[in-house]
């Protein structure tokens, strides 16, 4: 996995994480769920990353 990978999929997460704060803080659901798809979405990501660098050393 590259870094620049790694820093975007961390972003992504962490940009889900204040979705997530903002639509609770406000009382929002949807904004709640948005931000918590994209986290799920990051996670997603970083695992095929892992995955794709664990095949690559075999």
């Amino acid at each position: 996995m590259g870094i620049g990978d790694k820093i975007h999929n961390e972003a992504e997460h962490l940009g889900g994480k204040a979705k997530e704060a903002t639509g609770n803080a406000t009382d929002n659901d949807r904004l709640k769920a948005e931000g918590q798809k994209d986290q799920v979405v990051a996670d997603a990501k970083k695992v095929g990353e892992n995955v794709k660098d664990a095949l690559k050393r075999d």
